[in-house]
């Protein structure tokens, strides 16, 4: 009986043993694994060349917010109550698919956007009008900071003067520009981005908006005197950390700030795949304007939608298009 005792005793530290080893190995590895630092060119820099994304909500709404039942919504049975709103009828045929996510927010600090009063009043405008206002649905340029949050794979070529960012939605492109730099001939939707290192860290100077941008589906928004400080700062090989300082005095009472990792797509053989979506929202832009319109009723198992389109008149007409 001692000697089987003995035995099964003997057994239990030999496992125990192996545990740990095995328990101290993968410590050490996983702990090795973060010392590695990120990749270098041949000046010595962090290289960033690489396909990204990032992994998070801002993309719905830069700031705090609860799950939606859509991105436009209208007052349900209980109108009083704003947790009792439900899909208004341009989304409703979409079901979850049309909802909004919730999230932490990554505006820092407070998590408030400290806009103007006027342009509080805008925002919430945008918010409501969403489907008539966001230049993302009419496949615009996403401007900057948005075009590095949307939920589409962008590119970075690095080389030691220029960085190249290359972006699914729209064809976008933005340069880098870490030597002299005219400035281009007029103000666009991507600004004139000139950058420097501070060590480790890409910092990137961005202005020359034109002011037709949202940062978000939220409606949240910027003039044409907005100014961007951006920071890049390796984490780790797959992983960096973006932050954007967000300055605007025609909107914003105050500097602001948002903060995000970028995640590195790993999978073999990634690439960027054109997503078109100029031609997907021709419809959408120019179909009002037709003699005859083309789209105008769906009809499945448990709901009809007929649809009608109008011209707004005037000068309302060529705001629409946000020219």
């Amino acid at each position: 009986m001692a000697n089987r005792i003995n035995g099964s005793m003997i057994v239990i530290v030999i496992v125990s043993a192996a545990l740990g080893v095995g328990i101290g190995t993968a410590m050490t590895r996983s702990a090795a694994q973060r010392a590695v630092g990120p990749a270098r060119t041949s000046d010595g820099k962090p290289d960033f060349s690489g396909i990204w994304q990032a992994n998070n909500e801002a993309h719905w709404d830069l700031q705090a917010h609860e799950a939606r039942p859509g991105a436009v919504t209208q007052p349900g049975v209980y109108p009083e109550y704003e947790f009792a709103r439900v899909p208004a009828a341009p989304v409703l045929a979409l079901g979850a698919a049309a909802g909004v996510p919730g999230s932490l927010g990554v505006v820092q600090g407070d998590g408030e956007i400290p806009y103007k009063p006027e342009a509080a009043a805008i925002k919430k405008e945008n918010a409501a009008n969403w489907i008539d206002r966001d230049p993302e649905l009419k496949c615009y340029l996403p401007g900057i900071p948005r075009a590095m949050y949307m939920p589409y794979p962008f590119q970075i070529v690095q080389s030691t003067n220029k960085i190249q960012m290359a972006f699914t939605f729209s064809n976008a492109a933005r340069t880098i520009h870490l030597d002299k730099a005219e400035g281009p001939p007029d103000d666009t939707y991507m600004g004139h981005s000139i950058g420097r290192w501070e060590g480790d860290t890409l910092v990137v100077d961005v202005t020359g908006f034109n002011g037709k941008n949202w940062f978000d589906r939220a409606g949240n928004f910027h003039s044409a005197s907005l100014h961007l400080v951006e920071r890049f700062t390796p984490i780790s090989p797959d992983a960096i950390r973006y932050e954007v300082t967000i300055e605007d005095p025609e909107t914003f009472t105050r500097p602001w700030r948002i903060a995000m990792p970028l995640y590195r797509r790993l999978e073999p053989n990634t690439q960027l795949i054109e997503y078109p979506c100029i031609e997907f929202a021709e419809e959408f832009l120019y179909g009002h304007v037709r003699k005859k319109q083309l789209v105008k009723r769906w009809e499945g198992e448990t709901m009809i939608i007929d649809i009608t389109r109008k011209v707004p008149t005037g000068d309302r007409f060529f705001e629409w298009y946000r020219k």
